[in-house]
């Protein structure tokens, strides 16, 4: 079932997230609900307060990256209760989107290596390390479930100017070819 996408603007977007149990409610369901709204949107990675859940679960599906980066061919993963537990390198910049700030795309600053421990949707712990694009798209999802957005790191004039497409934005004055929730939509 592909799920409503909530944009910027809404409280769940800024609250720190909960861990969940092994025994949380459907969440098979909810996992392969995340993969397929996640898809229809045309994204690659896809948390839980995206969808108006406070919880630690993000999933990735950095395939569509493919054609420049062959690496990230069946790169396609679930992360439950994830802590990343280091971040290594001279930052570097990429152009970012975020499927909760529709239209905005930056030049996000990010360590280009991580080393993450995080749950399997088999409920295996794992403890694993990330580099280059498939880092940052963990630490993007990574930053939703700590209650930040992208914008959040960019220099403070770029966030002034953005400042009025984010209020469109949470006003739903945006298009997109995927359900979204607007929290200011009158």
């Amino acid at each position: 079932m592909i799920l409503p996408i909530v944009a910027y603007g809404s409280k769940v977007l800024r609250e720190t997230t909960v861990e969940i149990e092994e025994n949380y409610p459907n969440l098979d369901s909810l996992i392969k609900n995340l993969k397929e709204t996640m898809i229809h949107a045309d994204g690659v990675g896809l948390a839980a307060p995206q969808v108006n859940l406070g919880i630690r679960l993000f999933v990735v599906d950095a395939s569509p990256l493919s054609k420049e980066d062959e690496t990230l061919e069946g790169f396609s993963k679930v992360f439950i209760n994830p802590i990343i537990l280091e971040e290594k390198g001279e930052p570097w910049a990429y152009n970012e989107g975020c499927l909760s700030l529709p239209g905005i795309r930056e030049e996000v600053k990010r360590k280009p290596k991580i080393r993450i421990e995080y749950y399997d949707e088999n409920w295996d712990l794992k403890e694993e390390i990330y580099e280059g694009i498939k880092a940052r798209i963990i630490q993007h999802e990574y930053d939703h479930l700590e209650g930040y957005v992208l914008t959040d790191r960019l220099q403070p004039l770029k966030k002034r100017i953005l400042k009025g497409k984010l209020a469109s934005i949470s006003k739903g004055k945006v298009s997109t070819d995927y359900k979204m929730k607007f929290p200011n939509r009158k």
